[in-house]
């Protein structure tokens, strides 16, 4: 078959979850057998259409304005107009912004599924225009794809709530992680189980200023921040403030390097987790797999895949900083994090799926 992948920035990519995931759904459905065609974003070809091929895998870059709300829907118009000259089999579309040109591609493209991701419409980074325009995008997506997927249960109710729509849940996975090197977090001043580590977008949702509201109540305990933001945030700022002014404090900004991470998730005394209107987020399960204390902020979505209320914390910064500084004064935790992602959160199991959605010949919904 010839499968179509558009809505993510590229492959391979390393900047969010939807990139997670096509990095290791490309590779596989190309293991499988099928031709793959992956629309890609690259604002420096802003005019111009580009194509390349690496084996079985043919990476497409479309023009758009790399402009907030507008990129994705600019970058997913000219996706869907190249697609439309193409022959393909079946459209695996992420994000419901792209849900405007559903219309076009199920007209074209026999089987056409859809990944939701999170609640787009309650992200606090989005304008009120841009709620509203992803809240139809969710509308239009309920209304005419073949199949919607929900990578929590928890997404999977509210779409079934307000939407009326059932969606085929197929969660993310993780790698499990039993040893790194310590050669590479020295070289950044660190040592092992020595620090607090946060990764995240700088978005309003993943909660950061909360975060560091706990960090500022334990000013002899050391942190890392991995994280940036698209486009220009007031979080940042206060990020360059701390990184000046506290020894112990370290922000790293966006990490490309995998290895890396695993390296600073492994040997991290404890991950802080903030997010709250994802649904099962892939960092959560990075950080899992590495078998990294975790402390995730009490959201349906953290809940369920942490299911213990060890792990969790409320939106309170002082209880938060209770939490992190029991974390850092105890030895080794005798919860086993890995078992986890061994037991529900497996790529192999995450790949299988979207490949048998994708070659149904019988549409869900």
């Amino acid at each position: 078959m010839h499968i179509a992948i558009l809505g993510c920035r590229g492959f391979p990519s390393t900047y969010g979850g939807f990139e997670t995931l096509v990095r290791q759904l490309v590779p596989f459905l190309a293991r499988e057998g099928h031709e793959v065609t992956i629309y890609c974003r690259d604002p420096g070809l802003s005019f111009k259409w580009n194509s390349s091929r690496l084996g079985q895998v043919r990476q497409v870059h479309t023009p758009g304005l790399d402009k907030k709300v507008f990129s994705t829907l600019s970058f997913g118009a000219t996706a869907t107009l190249d697609l439309l000259f193409r022959d393909i089999d079946a459209a695996l579309v992420l994000n419901v912004a792209n849900g405007y040109f559903l219309p076009l591609l199920t007209h074209h493209v026999p089987r056409v599924v859809v990944n939701v991701d999170g609640i787009e419409w309650e992200r606090d980074k989005w304008s009120a225009f841009g709620k509203k325009a992803f809240r139809r995008g969710a509308e239009l997506t309920a209304k005419h794809a073949n199949d919607i997927i929900v990578d929590s249960r928890a997404v999977g109710r509210i779409w079934n709530d307000s939407f009326g729509r059932d969606g085929t849940f197929i969660p993310y996975g993780a790698d499990l992680v039993f040893n790194r090197p310590l050669h590479r977090i020295r070289s950044l001043g660190l040592t092992q189980e020595s620090y607090g580590l946060v990764v995240a977008r700088l978005a309003p949702e993943n909660n950061i200023d909360l975060i560091l509201d706990s960090i500022e109540l334990l000013p002899d305990l050391r942190f890392v921040v991995v994280g940036s933001a698209n486009f220009d945030n007031p979080i940042t700022s206060r990020l360059r403030h701390l990184t000046n002014n506290r020894s112990n404090f370290m922000w790293l900004g966006h990490i490309d390097d995998q290895e890396l991470l695993n390296d600073l998730w492994f040997h991290a005394k404890v991950y802080v987790h903030g997010h709250s209107v994802g649904g099962t987020n892939p960092a959560l399960l990075q950080a899992l797999g590495c078998g990294t204390p975790t402390l995730a902020l009490d959201t349906e979505f953290n809940r369920e895949v942490l299911e213990l209320e060890s792990m969790l914390f409320p939106h309170d910064a002082k209880r938060l900083a209770q939490l992190l500084a029991e974390r850092f004064r105890i030895g080794p935790c005798a919860i086993d994090f890995r078992s986890i992602v061994q037991q529900r959160y497996r790529w192999s199991q995450c790949c299988a799926s979207y490949a048998t959605i994708l070659t149904s010949e019988s549409p869900g919904g």
